[in-house]
């Protein structure tokens, strides 16, 4: 009678086919999301029919993302993070890792094109106003770029030269400014009462962690955009739109390939053009560099911070700098999205563009008159742009506008509404 019971197979395979049902049915159920998903999002996603090769700048952000996490992944495989050997590591890296130079120079290049980028898509939201049709999107776009600006400053310490040692001491530094737990933060920051290396180590470990921060913000960033739809060139109401392939992935494949044959330029004939040389000395911390700058992408709101006498104000206008982005969808209340339409937005556009070039320049300048003077000049035409000039000129458009047309009903039906 046992030995019959033992013998009864389905008893025993009963949960091995439970199994297999249940495996079947998640594999069922993922790949059908991911179709929704591809379909959805992707292959029949409808867009604007308007959209300009700019557009297509987000798409290689998100192309930078991935490579900065594919080779920061393959870099810390022979990286150490101790300030005895995390120079000598990176020389090891360059010169025994099996294409561990290739690895760097995408690294430590792919860094500047990141910020390329995203400085080029963030013009093409300002120049097309797309922050009043994607509120939500703009704002995590903002937080996405504060998050960014700082996985980016904590990775160029890692390499540990000269630069990136007297760099995370200026700037670690900034934070003592902020009252009463100014100090305290500092302290915690350096891990002891100085840079050393406790600070390598907290700093090696955010570096790890914070992209992919990045990539869930990316994640809600193109939800948020595609829940309330993408903006066009000329900010018109038009419904007419096209599916996202094959014509917008098509388009974004060939800047891809544009943006690829630039970058690769300058990984195989000129890696260190946009490095310090300074950064090639190792760290001495007797010894500081006669000029402590940033990297290039940091030059605009450095020379804000030295323009201000005082640690704490010059502090709150470099971060400052940043966060007024986050007031343009509540301050510009044009009613046309584009400024191709709104001659003064394009003029105070364009300058704002030459001012912070300008504010650039002015970073990599010693701090000695009359750039003082200037970064002061400049740094005050930049806050103006955002407090004045957009608000002032959309007001000012928008009166005309509502001249030239019969109503402001007919003009409302021509243009998409604040």
């Amino acid at each position: 009678m046992w030995n019959r019971f033992l013998n009864f197979r389905p008893f025993f395979d009963l949960p091995l086919i439970l199994l297999r049902l249940t495996g079947n049915y998640i594999a069922l159920k993922v790949k059908n999301g991911l179709r929704i998903i591809l379909e959805s999002h992707i292959i029949f996603y409808p867009t604007p029919l308007l959209l300009n090769y700019s557009w297509s700048f987000g798409f290689l952000c998100a192309i930078c993302l991935i490579n900065q996490i594919l080779t920061g992944l393959f870099l810390s495989m022979h990286y150490v993070p101790h300030v005895d050997m995390a120079f000598a590591s990176v020389q090891h890296i360059m010169r025994d890792v099996n294409n561990g130079w290739l690895l760097r120079y995408m690294h430590s290049n792919g860094a500047s094109f990141f910020f390329i980028a995203i400085y080029a898509h963030i013009a093409r939201g300002l120049y097309y106003r797309s922050y009043l049709l994607n509120t939500k999107a703009w704002c995590v776009g903002v937080i996405m770029l504060l998050l960014l600006m700082a996985t980016a400053f904590i990775g160029y310490v890692l390499p540990w030269g000269q630069m990136s040692y007297w760099g995370a001491t200026v700037i670690t530094n900034l934070f003592s400014a902020i009252p009463i737990i100014g100090e305290d933060i500092v302290f915690w920051l350096w891990g002891g009462f100085s840079v050393g290396n406790a600070t390598l180590n907290r700093f090696y470990s955010l570096h790890f962690f914070l992209p992919f921060v990045l990539l869930g913000l990316t994640i809600l960033h193109i939800f948020f955009l595609h829940t309330e739809g993408s903006s066009n060139a000329f900010g018109s109401d038009s419904k007419e739109n096209i599916n996202f392939w094959p014509y917008y992935i098509l388009k974004d494949i060939y800047s891809l390939i544009t943006f690829s044959i630039i970058f690769f330029f300058f990984v195989f004939f000129e890696p260190n053009l946009l490095s310090h040389p300074d950064n090639f000395i190792e760290a001495n911390p007797l010894v500081t560099p006669t000029h402590i700058v940033p990297e290039w992408y940091f030059l605009p709101f450095y020379a804000i911070l030295r323009s201000i006498p005082d640690k704490l104000g010059g502090v709150a206008c470099m971060g400052a700098a940043i966060l007024i982005l986050l007031i343009l969808p509540f301050v510009d209340k044009a009613r046309v999205l584009s400024v191709e339409y709104y001659p003064l937005s394009a003029i105070a556009f364009y300058f704002f563009i030459c001012n912070t070039f300008i504010l650039g320049w002015l970073g990599m300048q010693p701090i000695e008159p009359p750039f003082i003077e200037m970064g002061q000049k400049y740094t005050f035409f930049y806050f103006c742009h955002f407090l004045f000039f957009v608000p002032g000129s959309a007001f000012i458009e928008n009166k005309a506008w509502e001249y030239f047309f019969i109503s402001k009903k007919t003009f409302d039906s021509f243009f998409k509404k604040n």
